[in-house]
């Protein structure tokens, strides 16, 4: 008996979709929205997932700046970049790229960005909105997810979804978002008793753990849809949290680079949309 391959969940396909999109509504406006990034140091990785966040900006016609801090930044100074922000009318959105260097406390800085200006969606006013229904800044990964199902027309309402992982980042949003949605949703982590019967259980599976090759064939139910979240570096590869062979027994999947990653990037600039239209009016 031959297996087919799990359909590949595109990427790409969506973020462009929503950059056609914002770009439209960006093109309505009176006034271009901005996006600032503050950036401590030069880790590579941060400042190549920033340079992917302002080369969207400037497809759909968002201004956005990088205000790059020094490694050795003290809390204070950080703090007083935020608030001047916070403060500046022209700002309509503020993203602190994570993570921070390790003298510096992440917690304080997301709590004292603008909620209106919270782009991440981190703060815990977003956070509350989103738990309780109300109009919130929602985190831009979990967000994505969403845009990638409903993009290829896979429904939510009514299916078990299970996630692994419970971030503040990922996890915990996302089972909100689903569960706005009207799924079923099983918040799953590293001490779940027998992981695998759980994931098992899944008809949308999301792995957001960060660690390679977690979530195997054997752990998902045939036709399953999996969403990897995951991300991390192997050698010279970028690798996600769900193992190769799962592409034999899921109906759907994200690919790992490719998938949800460039949805994440889009969803930033169409909470910055957002941001700005709620701001101004």
């Amino acid at each position: 008996m031959t297996t087919s391959r799990a359909e590949t969940l595109s990427g790409r396909a969506v973020a462009d979709g929503v950059a056609e999109r914002l770009k439209a509504r960006v093109a309505e406006l009176p006034y271009v929205p901005r996006l600032v990034f503050v950036r401590v140091g030069e880790d590579p990785a941060s400042v190549f997932y920033v340079r992917s966040k302002q080369r969207f900006a400037k497809r759909i016609g968002v201004d956005a700046e990088t205000l790059v801090l020094p490694d050795d930044v003290d809390q204070a100074e950080l703090m007083a970049t935020i608030a001047a922000l916070n403060a500046d009318p022209d700002t309509d959105a503020v993203l602190v790229q994570l993570p921070l260097p390790g003298h510096l406390d992440s917690a304080p800085v997301l709590e004292a960005i603008d909620p209106a200006k919270d782009v991440d969606g981190f703060h815990p006013l977003n956070v509350g909105r989103l738990w309780s229904g109300g109009a919130a800044l929602a985190p831009c990964t979990p967000v994505g997810l969403l845009a990638i199902l409903d993009h290829h027309g896979l429904e939510v309402h009514g299916r078990h979804v299970v996630i692994v992982g419970r971030s503040h980042m990922v996890g915990k949003p996302a089972a909100a978002l689903f569960l706005a949605r009207h799924a079923t949703v099983t918040l799953a982590h590293s001490r779940t008793r027998d992981l695998a019967g759980v994931v098992r259980t899944g008809d949308i599976v999301v792995a957001a753990v960060g660690r390679a090759g977690l979530i195997t064939a054997d752990m998902v139910k045939p036709g399953a849809v999996v969403l990897d979240v995951g991300m991390t570096r192997v050698g010279d590869r970028i690798v996600g949290d769900v193992a190769e062979d799962v592409w034999d027994v899921a109906g759907h999947m994200t690919p790992m680079p490719g998938g949800t990653g460039l949805v994440t990037v889009a969803m930033v600039l169409q909470n910055t949309l957002t941001a700005a239209e709620r701001r101004r009016g």
